[in-house]
């Protein structure tokens, strides 16, 4: 389960950087050459999630808690913004919920 785990943290990495860099083009005046990296980073995404060890709908599901997770942490560290006792709160319980999915998947 670890393993799957790191898998979907690399896969949220890759997915809010390839959401993120468009968001500073658009919203924070930066170069537009920062939507190269972006789109590698979206191409990245995709192909990570191909390597996810089960069936996509259950794959999705699991990892929109650990998405949901690391979202909070960027939200911490790249934002600045303190996380309030709801949003730990929350990504426990989204983390709990992913790893009943994923036990129950037999993936591993």
């Amino acid at each position: 389960m670890l393993r799957t785990t790191l898998l979907f943290v690399f896969t949220a990495v890759a997915e809010i950087v390839g959401c993120y860099l468009p968001y500073l083009v658009l919203k924070g005046g930066k170069t537009p050459l920062l939507l190269i990296p972006a789109a590698l980073s979206l191409a990245l995404f995709a192909w990570l999630l191909t390597l996810h060890p089960t069936a996509a709908g259950r794959v999705y599901a699991a990892y929109g808690a650990v998405y949901v997770t690391v979202a909070l942490v960027w939200l911490r560290v790249v934002d600045g913004v303190p996380l309030t006792p709801r949003d730990l709160v929350g990504a426990v319980v989204s983390l709990l919920g992913m790893g009943i999915m994923i036990d129950r998947s037999g993936a591993r």
